[in-house]
């Protein structure tokens, strides 16, 4: 799980990259749960989290500076 800490040091380019990956990885575990395969269940709503966090944090960003 990512800690916000971790994400606010991240550059605008990693945090793209790694929502690309999150949302990569929600992809694959919809299709694991839909299949009867998912292992771990409660990393669906990790990753949905983390990947709410990443926007939340770019939004916060654009705001920031849009308003300078």
């Amino acid at each position: 799980m990512a800690r916000i800490d971790d994400l606010k040091a991240k550059t605008e380019d990693q945090l793209g990259e790694e929502l690309g990956n999150l949302k990569r990885e929600a992809f694959n575990l919809r299709f694991q749960a839909a299949t009867n395969q998912l292992e771990k269940p409660s990393r669906v709503r990790e990753v949905r989290r983390d990947i709410a966090r990443i926007k939340t944090l770019q939004t916060a960003r654009s705001r920031d500076a849009a308003a300078k």
